[in-house]
């Protein structure tokens, strides 16, 4: 057995975690690619077949009060919020994270003025983000400004309306300090919006600490929810009453029932609701968080940062100089909970570790992308994901 192979059973001897593999649904594939759709907790489906079978099938439209399908957003949202370092009633659940970008974003430009007159948005940003923007900037009458993160203090002035920021680069992992821009862009009288899609369920954000303006997130990633589950809109206490969101649905209406032909908007981060919820993905959803019962995010950022350090020195341990380049910090504060790797063949290279039972995934044009979730993921998985890398890469 190799040195790493070794190291690996020491590391996953001596895990807290290892026990929480069990609540997940999996086989002997080394599943990397939590990053895009997390794994299935192994309490889901039967809850699903109740939410089908009983609360719809038998209870019928009784269920929106009976089965607590009416205040499910709220409810799943303070279930959200200790993950993302929020207090209860700052964050609702529900719609896509486009959909809770742009009512984030316009909301901050109409709280921050008239006479702020341009949005930042980070110019390495996923792509959604940055056409949401450009459109928020329409409808608002403002300019767009694309910068990287690293460029806001520089960029911000009396202008400044609102900065969009992802917490944690989708390509290469990077983690960007969410606490030291949110101060540059409060400093210049400017609101914050964060995209949490990469770092919540993987490392601690502290949005409440942090005095973060407003935040997106989606749930399918490391938080598990399932494809296409619900995304989450966080709202701060103190910006709730000012929240004026530009899609006003009768969801948000302080009385939905009243059938009002003008519009009052719900107290707190109810007014973060629109239309109908998806009962369906989102009970989905708040059955898959109860894998994160008594489980510490500064404990998975741990083994987080364990597991992709493991990593690295595995590919390095068993690649010939050169055939690959990551792109990804070494700098654990700079770090998310994925390694990028370049290669000049990527995606040829990911194919063929599929076939060979290592997923991860390909990012246009070179870049190999590897997303630990460490609720599930092992230090054997990692040296053999590594392993097999390599002889590919040979």
């Amino acid at each position: 057995m190799s040195e790493p192979a070794l190291e690996a059973e020491k590391l996953d001897a001596a895990d807290e975690l290892a026990p929480l593999r069990d609540r997940f649904v999996l086989d002997e594939v080394v599943y990397l690619d939590g990053n895009s759709l997390g794994a299935l907790p192994a309490n889901v489906p039967d809850r699903v077949a109740d939410v089908v079978r009983r609360q719809w099938g038998e209870l019928r439209i009784r269920s929106w009060e009976e089965s607590g399908w009416w205040t499910a957003p709220e409810r799943i949202g303070d279930r959200i919020a200790p993950l993302v370092g929020a207090a209860a009633g700052q964050v609702v659940v529900g719609d896509s994270t486009s959909v809770n970008v742009f009512k984030a974003l316009v909301a901050a430009v109409r709280m921050a003025g008239e006479d702020r007159t341009e949005i930042l948005v980070d110019a390495t940003t996923f792509p959604t983000d940055g056409y949401i923007a450009e459109s928020a900037a329409r409808l608002t009458g403002r300019t767009l400004r694309a910068v990287t993160p690293a460029e806001v203090p520089a960029a911000l002035g009396d202008r400044t309306a609102a900065v969009l920021l992802n917490h944690v680069d989708y390509r290469t992992g990077r983690l960007h300090d969410l606490p030291g821009l949110t101060a540059a862009i409060h400093a210049a009288g400017a609101l914050a919006v964060w995209d949490l899609c990469h770092s919540a369920g993987a490392l601690p954000v502290g949005l409440d600490e942090h005095g973060v303006d407003l935040a997106v997130g989606c749930t399918y990633k490391y938080l598990n929810g399932g494809p296409g589950s619900p995304a989450y809109l966080y709202v701060r206490r103190d910006l709730q009453p000012g929240f004026d969101s530009p899609l006003p649905g009768w969801n948000s209406h302080t009385d939905p029932f009243g059938m009002s032909p003008s519009y009052a908007p719900a107290p707190g981060a109810l007014r973060g609701r629109v239309g109908t919820p998806d009962i369906l993905s989102m009970l989905a959803l708040e059955a898959a968080l109860e894998v994160w019962d008594d489980v510490s995010v500064s404990a998975v950022r741990a083994k987080s940062l364990a597991l992709t350090d493991f990593f690295l020195r595995c590919v390095r341990a068993y690649t010939g100089p050169g055939r690959v380049e990551s792109v990804t910090p070494e700098r654990h504060e700079e770090r998310g909970s994925q390694v990028a790797l370049r290669c000049d063949d990527a995606g040829e290279v990911m194919k063929r570790l599929i076939t060979r039972g290592v997923v991860g995934d390909f990012r246009h044009p070179d870049v190999l992308r590897f997303g630990f979730t460490p609720l599930y993921v092992t230090f054997a998985e990692t040296e053999r994901a590594a392993r097999i890398l390599a002889e590919e890469l040979a």
